[in-house]
């Protein structure tokens, strides 16, 4: 029997760069494994639920196939080579601040004995499956920017390329052993990989889209905001396994990040109904639910690295600056996103990011040694400039192969019939 385990372990394959060999942490990979379920929650049908309440009877179908579509085409592109790009280990010591390797191609290397090195008591299969998650949730919320007037068939190209050159780098960057993260910018959970990401390039499609029709002019308001309460209602909790999951493993970071994840949306709901009340006299439902969202973003990179105390600052300053940049930028500047992609995810993510710089605490986690706003900020212009970029170029491969935009008269008509031959029941 020893000499059958001897030749066994020498017949096993070598580890990848950036793999190590798993040694089981039970409870941590079952925590793991309900997190996972947790953000995939918040895609399907968290977010699809969300949109779709907001935007015109017309429309809700297109805007939930929408996220749909987005998950069908991250899992497959996850799958072939976007996990490599992302975690792996380039052979190249030049290039890998920059973009991973290719050696993981179809998951080619991965097997029930492997760990990521970042995570080693956890099943790579699971780490992949988690990871896999948050690619899928970043494209979904772009959709929100260009709601109600993009093709499906663009939808579909742009997803499968964006989540290859532009979020599977930035990725690398931050969590996969690039420049960034060895800089030292500080990101839990996707301040800046999914919510400044997924901002500027909800922005850069809606100035490139264009206006919808009517927009300034006609009235476009939610269809039913009792859906959007359910989406947002997923998505808070669909977000305790976005940012406690981070932690890796069930223990005390991971208790603090839920509660500061909770804290953190309570607390920039109430500050957005403020700034509602002294503008409109009224508390609309889907602002309080807005402000609930810019919590969540805004705590996302924050959630692991700060006490309650500053979860709590960080919502209380998320909820107007979310609200300014929904209402009165978005107005000032009429560009038109839709479902505030940009106000809410960009700016968010963006006020988020910076405030970990301060708020930050070696009590709550030792990695918080010398946060600044500086390395942050130089984070966040990293993404920005990258993510704008690559979204523009990808917006112009698909206009010259899919088209970008439906007809004026398909608008008018709605995107439910036109792309998808479906309708809600009007009876």
């Amino acid at each position: 029997m020893v000499a059958g385990a001897a030749s066994a372990q020498d017949a096993a394959p070598a580890l990848l760069g950036h793999q190590a060999a798993l040694e089981l942490d039970a409870a941590g990979t079952a925590w793991l494994g309900t997190s996972t379920a947790l953000v995939l929650l918040m895609t399907l049908p968290g977010l699809a639920l969300f949109y779709g309440g907001m935007v015109r009877r017309k429309n809700v179908i297109a805007t939930i196939t929408q996220s749909v579509g987005v998950f069908a085409v991250v899992s497959l592109v996850w799958f072939i080579a976007g996990y490599s790009i992302a975690f792996g280990k380039n052979p190249s010591e030049g290039l890998q601040p920059y973009v991973g390797s290719l050696e993981m191609l179809f998951l080619n290397g991965v097997n029930l004995q492997t760990a990521n090195s970042l995570l080693p008591g956890i099943p790579e299969f699971l780490f992949i499956s988690f990871q896999m998650t948050f690619a899928i949730i970043t494209p979904a919320l772009i959709t929100g920017a260009f709601a109600e007037r993009f093709k499906y068939s663009a939808l579909l190209l742009f997803t499968a390329l964006w989540s290859l050159l532009v979020y599977a780098p930035i990725c690398h960057w931050v969590w996969g052993g690039g420049f960034l993260g060895s800089a030292g910018v500080l990101d839990f959970a996707g301040g800046a990989v999914v919510h400044v990401n997924s901002g500027v390039a909800g922005l850069v499609c809606a100035l490139v889209l264009g206006r919808r029709k009517g927009y300034g002019t006609d009235a476009i308001t939610a269809h039913n905001p009792v859906l959007t309460m359910i989406g947002a209602s997923l998505l808070l909790v669909g977000w305790i396994g976005f940012n406690a999951g981070s932690a890796g493993a069930a223990n005390e970071l991971m208790g603090v990040a839920l509660l500061n994840t909770v804290l953190a949306a309570a607390a920039a709901a109430l500050t957005w109904k403020l700034i509602e009340v002294i503008e409109k006299k009224k508390v609309s439902l889907i602002g309080m639910l807005s402000g609930i969202v810019a919590g969540l973003v805004a705590i996302t990179p924050a959630a692991g690295f700060v006490d309650p105390k500053g979860a709590v600052l960080i919502g209380l300053i998320a909820g107007p600056v979310c609200y300014a940049s929904s209402v009165w930028i978005k107005k000032l500047l009429r560009y038109d996103d839709s479902l505030d992609a940009f106000g809410i995810h960009g700016a968010g993510g963006l006020i988020g990011a910076l405030l970990t710089g301060v708020f930050a605490t070696t009590a709550i986690n030792s990695l918080s040694e010398g946060a600044n706003i500086g390395a942050q900020a130089i984070g966040l212009i990293w993404t920005i400039v990258y993510s704008a970029v690559g979204t523009l170029v990808i917006l112009m491969i698909c206009k010259f192969t899919t088209g970008l935009r439906v007809s004026e008269a398909e608008e008018a008509e709605g995107l439910d019939t036109v792309l998808h031959g479906e309708a809600l029941d009007h009876s």
